[in-house]
């Protein structure tokens, strides 16, 4: 999440305490496997530095040519709210986009949605896909992971 902030907010790289000691900084991640279950392709040593007397890790900022994002509301300005926990990675992925497409389940006019409430303003937004009320009831990734009580 860190790491899409930073590179929608232009910081191209930033040092930090999580992952010191760790593969993630040491290198030797597993990024790709074989057929047989053995490494293909492991994750490169990353810089690390010391400061104050701690060691940080340099990250690089994510940036993408695209970023797909859904909405519960948006105007077609681009102006967008996002609902519970779509909250979270949704305006981190658009900011961090060259070209952001939101998703809109209710779309409404420009000026109907109370600038308290928009997550997302629409400048970071460049096109606006109004779902039907079809496609935006169907939400395949969610899924129930209850268990029924004895």
């Amino acid at each position: 999440a860190e790491r899409l902030r930073a590179g929608g907010a232009g910081i191209p790289a930033f040092y930090t305490p999580a992952g010191v000691g760790t593969l993630v900084a040491d290198g030797g991640m597993p990024w790709r496997y074989n057929p047989d279950g053995s490494v293909a392709v492991a994750s490169p040593p990353k810089e690390t530095r010391e400061f104050d007397g701690r060691s940080y890790v340099l990250e690089h900022g994510i940036t993408t040519d695209f970023a797909l994002v859904r909405a519960t509301v948006g105007d077609r300005h681009g102006n967008l709210v996002f609902d519970k926990a779509t909250r979270n990675f949704n305006p981190l992925a658009a900011t961090a986009g060259r070209i952001t497409i939101a998703e809109v389940e209710h779309l409404v006019e420009p000026g109907e949605i109370d600038p308290q409430q928009v997550h997302l303003p629409g400048v970071f937004v460049q096109r606006v896909v109004a779902l039907t009320p079809e496609q935006a009831a169907d939400k395949r990734i969610e899924r129930r992971t209850i268990t029924k009580e004895a």
